[in-house]
C-alpha cells in the first residue's frame, strides 16, 4: 500500500482525534450512540465528519450498527478489539444482545464543567458481566471528495490488538490507557495524537486483510499501475496532467490505464484528479487566508474563472460562496 498517498489524504482532509470517555460498565448495561453528525458540534466543533471508535480493554460486549431502526452487524467483541464506525452511523453497545435504549446526548454535557476529558462513565447495575472501554472520536473533512472514508466499511473491526503479535498497535493502546490515567498537563493533545495514530494503523491492518481480488481505493494503492498513477496525482496535483502524460509516466498505454483505474476506483483518472484538486481547494478556501486566484494556481488552473467553474460543477457552489458559508474556527 502506498503510504505516501494515504499520508497525503489524511493531511488534506485534516484528520483530528479526541478521546472523550473511559467506560467501566457492569451488567446489565446498554448505551446507544446517535449518528455522529448529530454530535459533531459537541465533540469536535468545526469538523465536517466524525468517526466514532471504541477500544475494548477488558471484558466483552455486544456492538451493532443501527440501520432503519434495526440493529445490524451485531457481534460480541472481547478485549483487544477495536470497533470503528467510519461513516458515523448510529450504533448500540450492550452486555447482551437485543438490548436498546434512547441515544444519549446528556453525557456530552458533563455536570462538572471544570472536568476535562476523558470523562468516566459507569453504566450498569453492578453485575459480573462487565466491560472496560475507551471511546473516542476522529474528525475529518469529507466533502467534496474523501476517497479514504468512501473506501472503508460501515463497521470496521480489528481484533487481537493487545496480543504480542499486534505490533505497535498494542503500544499505542497502552499509551492511551497510561495517558488517560495520568491526566498530566497537555494530556488531551497527546490523547488526540495517539487516537489519530490508532486510526492510521487500523486502516493499514484493514487494507492488509483485504483479498487480492478486492477492488476499491485501498487495494488500488498496491496495484503497480493504478497505485503509481495515484502517487503521481497526489505527488503533483497541480501539474497539467492528461491521460496521455499520466499513462506515459506510469508506463502503460492510455487505454490500459483508463480501464484499470476505472475498474479499481469506479471513476476515470482525470475525474479522480479533478475531484482531488477540489478537495485541496476546499481546505484552502475554508482556511480563509489564501486568495481564490492563488488557490486556482495551487490546484492547477490557469485562471480563477476556470477554477471557479470547475469548483461549482463539482460542489454546486462557487468558491466565494463556499468560503462565506462555512468558515473554520
Amino acid at each position: 500500500m502506498s503510504t505516501e498517498v494515504l499520508s497525503d489524504v489524511l493531511s488534506t482532509v485534516r484528520l483530528t482525534g479526541a478521546v472523550f470517555f473511559e467506560v467501566d460498565a457492569t451488567s446489565p448495561w446498554v448505551a446507544e450512540a446517535p449518528p455522529s453528525a448529530e454530535l459533531a458540534h459537541l465533540v469536535l466543533p468545526g469538523a465536517q465528519h466524525v468517526i466514532e471508535y471504541h477500544i475494548i480493554v477488558e471484558g466483552s460486549c455486544w456492538i451493532g450498527r443501527v440501520e432503519d431502526g434495526q440493529v445490524v452487524d451485531l457481534e460480541r467483541v472481547g478485549p483487544g478489539s477495536i470497533v470503528m464506525f467510519p461513516h458515523g452511523d448510529q450504533h448500540v453497545m450492550s452486555s447482551a444482545p437485543d438490548m436498546r435504549t434512547e441515544p444519549a446526548f446528556g453525557i456530552f454535557h458533563p455536570e462538572d464543567r471544570a472536568a476535562r476529558p476523558p470523562y468516566v462513565l459507569t453504566p450498569g447495575e453492578g453485575g459480573a458481566d462487565g466491560a472496560k472501554l475507551i471511546c473516542g472520536f476522529l474528525g475529518c473533512d469529507r466533502a467534496p471528495f474523501n476517497p479514504l472514508i468512501e473506501a472503508l466499511p460501515r463497521t470496521l473491526r480489528i481484533r487481537g490488538c493487545l496480543s504480542d503479535e499486534s505490533g505497535w498497535l498494542r503500544g499505542l493502546i497502552n499509551a492511551i490507557l497510561t495517558e488517560s490515567k495520568a491526566r498530566r498537563p497537555g494530556g488531551e493533545g497527546v490523547l488526540a495524537r495517539l487516537s489519530e495514530l490508532v486510526f492510521i494503523e487500523v486502516v493499514r491492518l484493514y487494507a492488509e486483510s483485504l483479498p487480492t481480488t478486492a477492488s476499491g481505493w485501498l487495494p488500488a494503492l498496491a496495484d503497480p499501475h493504478v497505485g503509481r498513477a495515484l502517487r503521481l496525482i497526489h505527488g503533483d496535483p497541480a501539474r497539467s496532467w492528461s491521460l496521455n502524460t499520466l499513462a506515459r509516466e506510469v508506463g502503460v498505454s492510455r487505454s490500459v490505464l483508463a480501464e484499470r483505474f476505472t475498474a479499481s476506483l469506479g471513476t476515470p483518472p482525470m475525474t479522480y484528479l479533478q475531484n482531488w484538486r477540489m478537495q485541496i481547494a476546499e481546505g484552502l478556501l475554508l482556511g480563509g487566508a489564501t486568495k481564490i486566484a492563488q488557490i486556482a494556481e495551487t490546484v492547477g488552473y490557469e485562471s480563477e474563472a476556470a477554477f471557479s467553474r470547475a469548483f461549482k460543477r463539482c460542489t454546486g457552489v462557487s468558491p466565494a460562496g463556499r468560503r462565506s458559508a462555512t468558515r473554520r474556527p
